[in-house]
């Protein structure tokens, strides 16, 4: 399997944004997507968002569509988060992962990185 590792989390207030950065390495052969998705302390983890390995396919939580954009870096191996319009309900730890697209859009995941906590404040 492989590495990921996320970095960008933080506090902001309600209506601001933040931008989350996740590398992978190693064994990333057998990917074909990429993704995020988010627990938050008392509840289900949830999907956030799913990108092609090429880039060209998005998907979005219904929760998160049209505040945040999932985009990709093919040549450096990374997925990015852009979150704006954040709300205090956004606060949880975001993962990144890999693996196959089916499996994401089924909020089933094979690997993710240690997460990034964000903390919206209202």
């Amino acid at each position: 399997q492989g590495q990921l590792v996320e970095s960008g989390g933080g506090l902001v207030q309600a209506g601001g944004s933040l931008r989350l950065s996740c590398a992978a390495s190693g064994r990333t052969f057998s990917y074909d997507a990429m993704g995020w998705f988010r627990q938050a302390p008392g509840k289900e983890r949830e999907f956030v968002a799913a990108i092609s390995w090429s880039g060209r396919s998005t998907f979005y939580g219904d929760s998160v569509k049209g505040r945040f954009t999932i985009s990709r870096d093919v040549a450096e191996n990374s997925v990015f988060l852009q979150m704006n319009s954040l709300k205090p309900e956004d606060t949880a730890v975001y993962h990144c992962t890999a693996g196959s697209m089916a499996l994401l859009l089924r909020d089933e995941y094979d690997t993710w990185g240690q997460g990034t906590q964000v903390t919206v404040s209202s």
